[in-house]
């Protein structure tokens, strides 16, 4: 019977496909795992400096970390980067409720080690950045994210901010080098 099966072309139970399934799956809960790992890491390191910030530096003068070049200064921000899109913060809770949806539907493709580092960067400072949107005043899905970072003239951010970007960033190099969150790599 299981001749006849090899013949037809279905694989019998103990064939090489059988085989070879069982070892690919365990590879992909890993890179999923490492994704959950990094963004929970992401997610909580923001949520800490977050908390940090408005239990200390809150209504405080600026603190002077190199000279005039960085600062660290809370500021409530209702909008995107660079303050812009203040009359939109429910917009952006839905676009980041939408790339948290739409990492959670790759995790399933997931066998990259360099993809789930850069989609667990993603979806730790969305996740950081959606907190503050849904909880902090002045409402639900109107909160301002607390900014702290504060350059020389730059926009003032967050280490949420910051894993999106590093993430983005990833993405785009792992995009050019060809490869996929599958694991496959393509030359075009």
């Amino acid at each position: 019977m299981a001749e006849a099966e090899r013949i037809i072309g279905t694989p019998d139970v103990e064939g090489p496909d059988e085989a070879a399934a069982p070892d690919e799956r365990p590879r992909g809960r890993r890179r999923v795992a490492v994704l959950f790992a990094v963004a929970l890491f992401a997610f909580l390191l923001d949520l800490g400096s977050k908390m940090l910030v408005v239990a200390r530096l809150e209504h405080h003068e600026p603190i002077e970390v190199v000279g005039d070049l960085l600062k660290l200064e809370a500021i409530r921000n209702p909008g995107a980067a660079f303050g812009m899109g203040e009359a939109f913060t429910v917009i952006f809770t839905l676009i980041a409720a939408t790339v948290i949806v739409v990492i959670f539907r790759l995790a399933r493709k997931l066998y990259s080690l360099p993809w789930a580092i850069a989609l667990g960067l993603l979806l730790g400072g969305a996740l950081g950045n959606l907190t503050d949107r849904i909880f902090r005043s002045p409402g639900v899905f109107e909160g301002a994210v607390v900014d702290f970072i504060a350059p020389a003239h730059f926009a003032v951010f967050n280490l949420a901010d910051s894993a999106i970007v590093c993430g983005g960033f990833l993405i785009v190099i792992l995009s050019f080098r060809g490869l996929d969150p599958d694991g496959t790599v393509h030359k075009d």
